[in-house]
């Protein structure tokens, strides 16, 4: 007998671009004249992908083109891609928010989803009067609903506020009952979009810890839609990659974080550099080089102990500076971080024009096989901001590392071409 509690066949979403009504004429009469004679409708045959990087050349797009897999009982599927790929879209048609174009999905069992703030429900009722509106459209009984009040009023921590209408909750109190209702009332599969980085720490890990307990200790069903690759990782057990509206990867969530942070756009590099998080209009950065390759990964050497970093770039402007790199592992903690213009107890002073930043660094034992990220900050002791690039470069370990984890000063390295390093 199959396990199978969601099969998903061929969905396909299309949208009209820009600001339409209900359609046109001409589009009307098209369709109309399509279904007398049997035909497909004529405009599922047009529309571009959904790939933001290029300009539409069609009024339509498809926002998820031939999505197809299927989802076994008590599988915890981590859905995962860049903004745009499709994620919340998929989540809506399962949810049965909005329908599919194309395709077909079957469903089995009962089915609550949080796929953002204030979803189901209604304003002008009380947070109790909405959780009986919720469970009773789940089909649960009044007496199955009032079983799990206390529990999900306790949960949401919102015991005082509970019988005033949620139009006047913060989102916060709306995001924690929202999931203690779809999480409480014991759906077969619960479906839950990054809505949870709405709430604070101590809610992201009960919510999490719930899920945990829904999925593994009573055997139900989760899709997981989130940018937070540790909580994928610690929670689902299989994994699915979005990419321009497209399975892109399917698989153990292991090999799906792997493909999806390894597999960035080729000039992912640098798009950061010419659109970094923060930066003052008076500096530019050209180039960054780490193990002296141009590539946006690099690969460093089971056992390796040192790094060259390039930092090339231009300044407007005389300039004080400190350079620091941090080097964060998938899931964006820090595992090592460096100083690399404070020379000798003093900031780099770097004047008018081109500079070039070159520097070794000794890697620190903790750095362990797999793949790692490297931030980029400039910035002044007073806390003043003058760059920083979030992700810039992919380093890729072979193996375990024996260094140091600090800047060295070696010979013929640093600010080429002032005073301090001459």
């Amino acid at each position: 007998m199959s396990n199978t509690v969601i099969d998903i066949e061929n969905i396909s979403k299309q949208y009209m671009l820009g600001s339409f009504g209900t359609g046109t004429l001409s589009h009307d009469l098209n369709r109309w004249w399509a279904r007398v004679r049997g035909k497909e409708d004529p405009f599922l045959r047009v529309g571009d992908t959904n790939d933001r990087t290029k300009k539409s050349d069609s009024d339509f797009v498809w926002a998820l083109r031939d999505i197809s897999f299927k989802v076994e009982q008590g599988d915890v599927v981590g859905i995962i891609g860049k903004n745009g790929a499709g994620k919340s879209t998929l989540l809506k048609i399962l949810s049965r928010v909005t329908s599919p174009t194309l395709g077909s999905i079957k469903i089995k069992g009962r089915l609550a989803s949080l796929l953002e703030v204030g979803t189901g429900f209604h304003s002008e009722m009380t947070g109790r009067e909405n959780i009986f509106m919720n469970g009773s459209i789940m089909g649960m009984t009044k007496q199955e609903i009032k079983s799990k009040l206390d529990e999900i009023v306790d949960f949401a921590g919102v015991a005082k506020y509970i019988d005033t209408p949620v139009k006047r909750y913060s989102s916060g109190m709306m995001v924690r009952l929202g999931f203690a209702v779809a999480a409480h009332l014991e759906p077969e599969i619960l479906v839950v979009d990054e809505v949870l980085a709405v709430g604070d720490a101590e809610f992201q890990k009960k919510a999490v810890g719930k899920m945990q307990d829904v999925a593994h200790g009573k055997g139900r069903t989760v899709l997981f839609v989130s940018h937070n690759m540790a909580a994928v990782r610690s929670l689902c057990t299989r994994g699915v990659v979005l990419k321009n509206g497209m399975v892109d990867f399917m698989g153990s969530v292991p090999d799906s974080l792997e493909h999806y942070l390894k597999n960035e756009d080729d000039k992912r590099k640098q798009f950061i550099i010419d659109n970094p998080m923060k930066t003052k209009s008076t500096i530019k950065i050209h180039n960054i080089e780490i193990n002296g390759t141009k590539e946006t990964q690099s690969v460093i050497a089971s056992g390796q102990e040192f790094v060259d970093v390039l930092i090339e770039g231009t300044t407007t402007e005389d300039m004080t500076t400190d350079v620091m790199l941090v080097f964060k592992n998938k899931d964006g903690m820090p595992m090592a971080s460096y100083a690399l213009g404070h020379y000798k107890g003093k900031l780099i002073a770097c004047p008018k024009g081109d500079f070039s930043f070159l520097r070794r660094i000794a890697l620190p034992k903790i750095l362990n096989k797999g793949l790692l990220y490297v931030d980029l900050f400039l910035h002044h002791p007073m806390m003043e901001w003058q760059m920083w690039m979030n992700n810039c470069c992919i380093l890729e370990c072979e193996g375990y590392q024996e260094g140091y984890g600090k800047a060295l000063d070696m010979p013929n390295y640093g600010i080429m071409g002032l005073d301090d390093f001459q």
